[in-house]
């Protein structure tokens, strides 16, 4: 168990601590639940955050359940062999992703502004996540980094299934993980405090990470877990 996704970041940062104090390291978060835990990475790590924006399309009628993803730059994956065992449609496929492409651009603008993303190209790229279920979302973050020419992506998570484990290790060049239980129903269980982020907390944790380590205040001292 963790107590917090900051207690986890620390946790998986120790894990990632030959990555520490180089030049060519940049941590990138997948949003909102990823930036907690990947702000601690960097900050132990001395490097870079930036955020890698991923959405999730939810099956019509069972949100949760992931069809595939999306991230930004345009890529797109979708899982065929569940769409065809649910008969979903062309139609249903492009309404949900017209819907998530447009969070995405909100997000996107909301997070950043004007300010363009840290470019990863011949860099050694962390992403981070909260945890990996299905593994469809960081799927398709990889793809999209893959455009980008970073010189190595490392995916990095405080719990993973099994499932997951085994996916990532075929996709990314390196895969770091804390917890990998047997039993798995939900990345929240393996948390003590798993509370939603808002995006007003994602915005402070980004900025705080783009100041000098002195002047960065301490996330738990505005109740960020």
């Amino acid at each position: 168990m963790f107590h917090d996704r900051l207690e986890a970041g620390r946790r998986l940062a120790a894990k990632l601590a030959g990555y520490a104090g180089r030049d060519d390291v940049l941590v990138l978060a997948i949003p909102r639940g990823g930036v907690p835990v990947a702000f601690e990475v960097a900050q132990a790590l001395q490097a870079p955050l930036d955020i890698l924006l991923v959405r999730k399309l939810g099956v019509p009628g069972q949100r949760e359940l992931a069809m595939g993803a999306i991230a930004s730059g345009g890529i797109r994956i979708l899982s065929a062999k569940l769409i065809d065992e649910l008969g979903i449609s062309e139609e249903e496929i492009a309404e949900t992703a017209a819907e998530q492409e447009a969070e995405l651009r909100r997000r996107e603008q909301l997070y950043r502004g004007a300010k363009p993303g840290v470019s990863v190209e011949g860099k050694i790229t962390i992403v981070i996540d909260d945890g990996i279920a299905t593994g469809s979302s960081m799927r398709a973050a990889i793809d999209a980094l893959r455009t980008l020419h970073p010189k190595r992506i490392v995916v990095a998570v405080p719990v993973a299934t099994f499932h997951a484990d085994q996916e990532m290790r075929k996709v990314a060049d390196e895969f770091v993980c804390v917890l990998r239980p047997e039993s798995f129903f939900a990345i929240g269980e393996f948390y003590e405090n798993f509370a939603q982020m808002d995006d007003s907390e994602v915005r402070w944790l980004l900025e705080r990470a783009a100041e000098p380590p002195a002047a960065a205040e301490q996330p738990q001292k505005r109740g960020i877990a």
